[in-house]
């Protein structure tokens, strides 16, 4: 597949404008120097709206919507599981966490660990998260990334991934935060733009002169197999997603996890004007969660039918992609290319984040809020020359370098869905239970994973979330409290939300209940 001129124009009109448009959205007020607050939280003056679309384009990447569709061509519909679970996930973190991370001021995840339990408990998981972001979360982005660009363009894949790191770091370089989150708005609209031109242009080809709705029921009558959100146990994918345990147990851990304690996604809602704003822009990255299976998975679905033969599932998007007409073909591979540095712009900036307020200025008497600002975008560069340098050597053997990251994570999940749930809503828990928890999370997941290898990953996930709840109770029930070093207040905090988050979260749970009903 080869970009013609006018599609090769359309991407370099989205690159150039994106930047522009980042450049402008960050400029200050005369007279005023970025501080600290500025740059990681955007002057904690984020709109529900730009929170809303900025915690979706951290999320979706090439390996969400190659991955995915992928998926979507093996598998099925039931992969949706973790978008549609994500959107009820959302919900639970709106109504639950925001008002405690917001009342008390938390900038960072890990700060708000120290403020609970103590310093160990913040070093350690401030060490966990700054070796994931950049060895697993920002490699595996540029990696298949590049891939992507490799695909449609023919660009030689290690100049694509220099490209590509290149410009997600100087886009959001001098804004921060800001920049991101206010860019998002058009890398989300881009993205559902694009991704449902594929669907239309993908369905249309099956149904005919029938058009969409046609060609949806033409794909389903042929293929029933594809459009069950529950497998059973003689399915052959049963091991990746086993059945009611994806709707009833692991998944749960894996995306409280992910959506309400991961600094780059919660990192959004914490920039907000109000506690009210927040709630509104989950509620609207929750409606557009049950939107995405639509574009990142029912493509590969149509392969099925229209690429039959391919070599890989992840061939699918690909594949699909060079279906479409020239000038569409420019405005799906830029949408591409968005979610792309849109959601390596926010590794990279969390990573800055943690680095700087968790690391640098911690214990430190002297303060300089320009100084914090210039120590974040060094750690920025730092972090985009590792993630280049280190991408090829992690991830070059691997055939499916998803399973790369879900494999790191999921070794230590449980344990920090474990600590946080226990920080925020059992005052007795103590640090020596989190260090446990944490610890345990991983020797149990090993363990488990070597002495039961048919256990499905989700289930795996279930269970050490479990036993290492079990252990930090213990260990915190049989160690002496450490009331002193918690200063997390919780005792005034209002959890009743307004009518807008009501409404909405009832559509959103209706929803979820008709597809699943549907789908089933």
């Amino acid at each position: 597949m080869k970009l013609s001129v006018l599609d090769a124009a359309i991407v370099l009109a989205y690159l150039a404008g994106v930047f522009v448009l980042a450049q402008w959205v960050s400029r200050e007020k005369a007279g005023h120097a970025k501080d600290a607050k500025d740059y990681f939280l955007a002057g904690k003056a984020l709109p529900w709206w730009a929170i809303g679309a900025s915690l979706i384009a951290a999320n979706i990447s090439a390996e969400q919507i190659i991955g995915m569709s992928g998926s979507g061509y093996a598998i099925g519909l039931a992969i949706a599981s973790y978008e549609w679970m994500a959107a009820a996930t959302l919900l639970i973190v709106g109504k639950w966490f925001l008002p405690v991370f917001l009342r008390n001021g938390i900038y960072t995840m890990p700060q708000f660990l120290e403020q609970r339990y103590g310093s160990r408990i913040r070093t350690l998981m401030a060490v966990f998260w700054l070796g994931l972001y950049v060895f697993v979360n920002l490699t595996s982005i540029l990696w298949l990334g590049a891939i992507a660009v490799n695909q449609v363009t023919g660009i030689d894949q290690m100049l694509a991934l220099v490209l590509i790191g290149a410009f997600a770091l100087a886009y959001q370089l001098y804004g921060g935060l800001k920049a991101v989150a206010l860019t998002d708005i058009v890398q989300v609209s881009l993205l559902v733009l694009g991704g449902l031109l594929v669907v239309a242009l993908t369905l249309g080809r099956i149904g005919g002169d029938g058009g969409m709705v046609a060609g949806f029921k033409s794909l389903w009558a042929a293929h029933p197999e594809h459009f069950h959100m529950i497998l059973g146990k003689d399915n052959p994918f049963y091991k990746d997603l086993p059945g009611l345990s994806v709707i009833l147990g692991g998944m749960w851990i894996m995306n409280i996890s992910y959506w309400g304690f991961n600094q780059y996604i919660i990192q959004r809602a914490l920039a907000a004007r109000n506690i009210g704003e927040a709630q509104k822009g989950v509620l609207f990255a929750a409606l557009l969660k049950l939107l995405m299976p639509v574009i990142v998975v029912l493509p590969g679905i149509a392969a099925v039918v229209l690429a039959p033969t391919l070599a890989k599932p992840d061939q699918a998007y690909p594949t699909m992609m060079r279906l479409l007409p020239t000038g569409i073909l420019g405005l799906v591979f830029a949408a591409l290319v968005a979610a792309i540095v849109a959601s390596l712009a926010s590794k990279i900036n969390s990573v800055a984040t943690i680095f700087t307020l968790d690391f640098y200025a911690k214990g430190r008497n002297d303060q300089d809020q320009q100084k914090l600002v210039r120590v974040g975008r060094i750690t920025a560069i730092v972090a985009v020359v590792i993630g280049i340098l280190s991408a090829k050597p992690l991830l070059g053997s691997f055939d499916q370098a998803f399973q790369y990251i879900q494999e790191y994570t999921g070794f230590f999940t449980p344990g920090i869905v474990v600590i946080f749930m226990l920080g925020l809503f059992w005052k007795r828990a103590n640090e020596a239970g989190a260090l446990a928890a944490a610890i345990g999370s991983f020797v149990l997941s090993i363990v488990l994973k070597l002495a039961w290898p048919a256990l499905p990953f989700i289930d795996r996930v279930g269970l050490v979330f479990l036993l290492a709840l079990a252990l930090a109770i213990g260990v915190s029930l049989t160690t002496k409290p450490a009331s002193e070093k918690d200063i997390i207040r919780t005792d005034d905090i209002d959890y009743r939300t307004k009518g807008t988050f009501n409404i909405g979260a009832i559509a959103v749970l209706a929803i979820l209940t008709a597809l699943y009903a549907v789908f089933w």
